[in-house]
């Protein structure tokens, strides 16, 4: 290994720590300075490759349409992890209800996220909606299958109680964005997830932009170096997690929207949807031409991509 060779902050400091180890023995100090360094320049990597394929909101503030409020951190489960926070309109009436699931690499991002709520507030509250957006178990090792079950037992809290914030428990929506988009296929994928949370049966699921739907295929290629920290090494822990594979029965009503800029986002959703339709499921895919940040951040303003969506949430009873 040489210096020319390294392209990251953490291949530079593994040759640091060669080099020093070759020399001789190494004080207890400058031991304890390389290994904080090295994992220093891992996290940054990490987030580097997060941010490249998460995309992030500049604006942070949440803006409230008039008349909008908002019930903050409520929780859904004994985590402090496990918090949501609804969205209504002035009077909402047996409101349809939109279950959003941020993405962040599944280690990142916040239900706060103003590239992820401000649109969809903007758009749905006036048209007596809810907006709900979760917040989920991360870590620095996360575990996907823990975080799928914490968006079912959103979701069943989501159905119990949404009555008592002007919601209709019965027409709920799921959405989410990149690695959310990945936890509500998955829910998706294989309904017992959600059931064995409490959840009830939900009217359809959108995912914003996951190329991680064929998560086998992904880790046996080229991929990016967070998602060993996300899924591991062992296969059969990478079956469990990828949508397409606990694929097995006919889904719930889908739409795959997916960025046209991405060489593996769009093929990943025609992939999935093929095989969900096959089972006699409806899935259909949205191709736009958006970045990843840009497709979860542009839906809600008036556009093509907004009425697309739209009319598949029509074609489930919804306004």
């Amino acid at each position: 290994m040489s210096k020319s060779h390294c392209r990251t902050a953490l291949c530079l400091v593994a040759v640091a720590g060669l080099q020093i180890a070759q020399a001789g023995p190494v004080a207890d100090a400058i031991k304890e300075r390389i290994e904080k360094r090295r994992a220093a320049a891992e996290q940054s990597d990490t987030a580097a490759g997060a941010e490249d394929l998460e995309g992030k909101a500049i604006n942070r503030k949440i803006s409230l349409p008039d008349g909008a409020r908002v019930l903050s951190n409520i929780s859904y489960g004994p985590d402090p992890a496990q918090r949501l926070d609804v969205y209504t309109g002035k009077n909402p009436t047996a409101a349809p209800i939109i279950m959003m699931v941020h993405g962040g690499a599944w280690m990142f991002g916040d239900k706060q996220n103003a590239g992820v709520v401000n649109s969809k507030i903007a758009r749905w509250l006036p048209r007596n909606y809810l907006f709900v957006s979760i917040n989920y178990r991360m870590s620095r090792s996360p575990n996907p299958l823990d975080q799928a079950d914490d968006v079912g037992r959103a979701l069943a809290f989501v159905q119990t109680h949404g009555s008592t914030w002007g919601g209709d428990p019965s027409r709920v929506l799921l959405m989410g964005h990149s690695a959310g988009a990945h936890l509500v296929a998955l829910l998706a994928a294989d309904r017992q997830i959600a059931l064995r949370q409490g959840a009830k049966d939900w009217l359809g699921t959108i995912p914003l932009d996951s190329a991680a739907l064929d998560v086998v295929s992904i880790m046996e290629g080229k991929h990016y170096r967070f998602y060993d920290r996300v899924f591991g090494a062992q296969r059969s822990h990478w079956i469990e997690t990828s949508p397409t594979h606990r694929l097995s029965a006919a889904p719930r009503p889908m739409l795959l929207v997916c960025s046209a800029k991405r060489s593996d986002s769009c093929p990943a959703a025609q992939a999935f949807a093929s095989k969900a339709n096959a089972l006699g499921g409806r899935a259909s895919v949205l191709p736009v031409n958006l970045n990843h940040a840009a497709v979860v951040g542009d839906l809600g303003p008036e556009s093509d991509y907004t009425t697309s969506v739209e009319r598949f949430m029509q074609s489930l009873g919804l306004p």
